[in-house]
């Protein structure tokens, strides 16, 4: 079989809303487990297992695990990423609306083994659903004292607090979302000091998106070493993949890592919906690379997509036909950024609207040569010196684009609309 469920083994089988199903399925056993643990024997199995985070950078869990554990400050938090305000990604909202106990459980051996005494999910403003299914889950774990104080009577509290964000992008990123937490407008710090050192309140904070923290419970249960044999060497375990665009079966999918980009696409998407030929696919979401359909047997990894000069993102898998048009789709992707810009930095706040006006040049028809030279100037800018990540990923389907489909630019300049 293609697909290998971890995360999502029980969806379908279990009501989302019922802690008795979750617990009947093998659920908080693992929390269980855990208490029972020396702290540092927790963190060392993530290690085992060599995760790495599921919401984009790809950071080793472990290490943000162990920096945050050995902090002499007593008041820790850990936050879980729930925003997804990445376009393409909606597989943290399937997770959280289909087996939400997973993730919580997974917060709360975190929080053990770091010595955390609260957490906040911070969650996308959109997700009403989510938010609705959320609040009951966290009241169900209270009343089975699998949250709150004195946790199975391991002399350990910990609690969770819903704070819902107000439809930033840019919220996505550790440090706005720490600030909008707090009560501030969402902009990003200056790094570092990271989160692990002062983040929330100025606190040692840990901070994983929701796929990070649903694979602890995976991990303690099977053992590291058993969980960095699902994958490949640099990529353990599985990736949720939200597939969308023109496909036949659009959704949510978890594929080990190595499985190629092709097969996810035509095996489980069945294609694209009409049988036209794929142009170009979009992978991670709108601050993805953009590639041509001769590299779509490119596999899911870490390292293979960092030879590209590109992440695996957040795991989304847009298809687009050859009935689009490169110039819209990075139209749509400038006007996005443009708009969701904190606008604290200048690389940022003026580079995407610059990168824009250069875009529309191109849809328009009317671009030259130095259009070029100023699209490809002003993007290697935004990404060298931007203070976060939304400036710096800003720009990476135009690079994409002037690598692959750069006869696109060229046919535009030598046959402008008359």
């Amino acid at each position: 079989m293609l697909e290998h469920k971890l995360l999502t083994e029980r969806i379908d089988r279990i009501n989302p809303l019922s802690i008795d199903d979750y617990l009947q399925a093998g659920g908080y056993e693992m929390l269980k487990k855990a208490i029972g643990m020396e702290r540092i024997a927790i963190i060392e199995e993530i290690e085992k297992s060599k995760l790495r985070g599921r919401g984009g950078a790809a950071f080793p869990a472990h290490i943000k695990l162990m920096g945050i554990a050995k902090e002499e400050e007593t008041v820790r938090y850990v936050v879980c990423n729930a925003d997804e305000g990445e376009p393409g990604n909606f597989k943290d909202r399937y997770l959280m609306e289909h087996d939400p106990h997973q993730m919580i459980e997974g917060m709360v051996i975190a929080a053990y083994a770091t010595r955390a005494t609260k957490g906040y999910i911070y969650l996308r403003g959109e997700y009403d659903t989510a938010h609705s299914i959320l609040s009951w889950t966290l009241d169900e774990a209270r009343k089975h004292n699998y949250l709150g104080e004195n946790i199975l009577g391991s002399g350990f509290d910990f609690d969770i607090e819903i704070r819902s964000g107000a439809g930033s992008y840019v919220c996505g990123e550790e440090f706005a979302l720490i600030e909008s937490i707090e009560g501030k407008p969402g902009r990003t710090r200056v790094k570092p000091p990271f989160p692990t050192q002062v983040g929330l309140y100025g606190k040692p904070t840990l901070i994983n998106n929701v796929e990070t923290f649903s694979n602890f419970p995976h991990i303690l249960r099977m053992g590291g070493e058993a969980f960095a044999d699902i994958g490949t060497d640099s990529s353990s375990g599985t990736k949720l993949v939200s597939l969308s665009g023109n496909v036949a079966n659009p959704g949510v999918y978890e594929v080990p890592f190595g499985v190629p980009i092709r097969d996810v696409i035509e095996k489980l998407g069945g294609g694209t919906a009409d049988g036209r030929k794929i142009k170009m696919v979009q992978l991670g979401g709108a601050s993805g690379p953009i590639i041509p359909e001769y590299m779509l047997d490119l596999t899911i990894d870490f390292d293979r997509f960092e030879n590209f000069d590109s992440k695996t993102g957040a795991g989304a898998i847009i298809v687009m036909d050859e009935r689009v048009d490169v110039f819209d789709v990075l139209k749509r992707i400038g006007e996005f950024f443009e708009h969701e810009s904190c606008g604290k930095c200048t690389p940022c706040r003026e580079g995407n609207l610059q990168l824009l006006k250069l875009v529309e040049r191109f849809v328009e028809r009317r671009a030259s040569e130095k259009d070029l030279l100023n699209i490809e100037t002003l993007s290697r800018v935004m990404h060298q010196t931007s203070l976060c990540g939304l400036g710096q990923s800003a720009p990476t389907a135009i690079f994409s684009t002037l690598q692959y489909f750069r006869d696109h630019y060229i046919d535009v300049i030598e046959h402008p609309q008359s």
